[in-house]
């Protein structure tokens, strides 16, 4: 793997470039060797940043953490970009297909299942009459649940209901692009 390094508003220590190639270097064992990483470092106040954006056949592995420690924040970047690695895997093994910059070591190894996979575990129907956005709010506080799903008198679609954290309601309406 080829590290492209670089830091704004922050100098790019030997230490800080270490980490990073040891931390992400555990990922090379997925990559030819010709795949670029791009590593971007940078700090605002108490924040420190990192982003990284690996480029594989048209798509990107990417992620962006930021915490009060740069050293942190490689930890969970390389988690991250991990996690993703797996669902990618996941995607190419179900559509049958390889990309040229894996490793076949990468499509061998089975992966136990993901404790973070989006996973339908229930389906609830209901029936849903038509109402007014207040009226939603008062059956949402009757079930004691923070949103609700209903179909609006005004506009005849579906809308949702929902409780703020500081304890007001929203309103969700579809917008058809």
């Amino acid at each position: 793997m080829k590290f492209i390094i670089s830091g704004k508003n922050i100098d790019v220590t030997p230490g800080l470039k270490n980490t990073i190639q040891n931390k992400l270097g555990k990922l090379e064992r997925y990559f030819t060797p010709d795949t670029e990483v791009i590593v971007t470092l940078s700090v605002e106040k108490e924040r420190q940043k990192i982003e990284v954006t690996i480029p594989v056949k048209g798509n990107l592995i990417r992620s962006e953490q930021v915490s009060s420690d740069m050293y942190v924040s490689i930890d969970l970047v390389e988690e991250v970009i991990e996690r993703q690695l797996r669902k990618y895997k996941n995607k190419l093994v179900a559509k049958h297909q390889e990309s040229g910059v894996f490793q076949p070591e990468f499509f061998e190894k089975e992966e136990a299942p993901e404790e973070n996979e989006i996973k339908i575990v229930r389906t609830k129907k209901f029936g849903i009459k038509p109402m007014f956005p207040e009226d939603a709010c008062v059956q949402m506080e009757l079930t004691g649940h923070d949103f609700f799903v209903f179909c609006n008198a005004e506009t005849d679609e579906v809308n949702v209901v929902y409780r703020r954290k500081n304890g007001t309601f929203g309103l969700i309406e579809p917008e058809f692009q």
